[in-house]
């Protein structure tokens, strides 16, 4: 079991930057794979970035490649998503996920635990 809390998010200018964060709590998050994913209105939830469990190296989506960066602090149980260059189509709701169930990081129904969310929006 990990309870999730997310802060970070508000309202930017485009170009820029915002960083996220997500505490958790209950079982060392190091055992769990650890998945940023976001959701536009009218959008399905969409996979943003992940970290394997053990593992340094996130992987991302390609639309944020470069611009976003995502890394964890074993020590704090948190994670973090440093979003530089935003821009409008960025806006949504970001939830951070875990789960201790194996399959493609990129899938948002293979994640057992997300928090509620934090709204990110980026003006033109």
């Amino acid at each position: 079991q990990v309870q999730l809390v997310e802060s970070g998010g508000g309202l930017v200018q485009a170009g820029g930057s915002l960083s996220l964060s997500c505490a958790a709590s209950g079982r060392t998050f190091s055992t769990y794979d650890m998945g940023w994913f976001r959701q536009a209105p009218g959008k399905e939830r969409e996979f943003v970035a992940a970290i394997s469990r053990g593992g340094s190296r996130a992987i991302y989506v390609d639309d944020v490649l470069g611009r976003f960066t995502m890394s964890s602090d074993n020590a704090k149980n948190t994670v973090y998503l440093q979003m530089n260059s935003l821009k409008p189509e960025d806006t949504a709701v970001y939830y951070c996920a875990a789960r201790r169930r194996f399959g493609p990081l990129r899938t948002p129904n293979t994640y057992e635990y997300w928090g509620q969310g934090t709204q990110v929006t980026v003006s033109s």
